[in-house]
């Protein structure tokens, strides 16, 4: 089929640009994708959200859930859910935003656990996803 096409035979030449695009398509999405990490690098062992209820407000934490809520406007606070519970992220003092980071992506935190009133929330230092 494909020694009888020409560069003027539109029905071979549709049928070449959907085979390219398959092929890329084929490279792309089994491409391993690397973590983004907005902030410093960092390491540690995730808590449970449940855990940070207990926690000093001095400590630094390490916290992964997934991005069940984010700000509408600034993308500057989050709220992340883990089995254990919720918690609200705010990035504002970390001096990124998190506006690209689609909702349901599972993220890990590193930061302090800091109150409002009587709200625990993790104030950001590093965001990866």
């Amino acid at each position: 089929m494909f020694a009888t096409c020409c560069a003027w035979n539109w029905p071979c030449s549709v049928s070449r640009l959907i085979q390219f695009a398959g092929i890329i398509l084929l490279v792309v999405g089994c491409t391993e994708r690397k973590p983004v990490t907005l902030g410093p690098p960092f390491e540690g062992n995730a808590l449970p959200i449940s855990a940070l209820a207990q926690a000093d407000t001095t400590a630094r934490v390490v916290v992964s859930g997934t991005m069940t809520e984010k700000c509408p406007v600034a993308g500057c606070w989050f709220v992340m859910r883990d089995r254990s519970g919720t918690i609200r992220v705010d990035t504002k003092n970390a001096g990124f935003v998190v506006v690209d980071v689609p909702l349901k992506t599972t993220v890990v935190v590193y930061g302090r656990v800091a109150t409002n009133g009587s709200e625990r929330f993790v104030d950001a230092s590093s965001v990866r996803y």
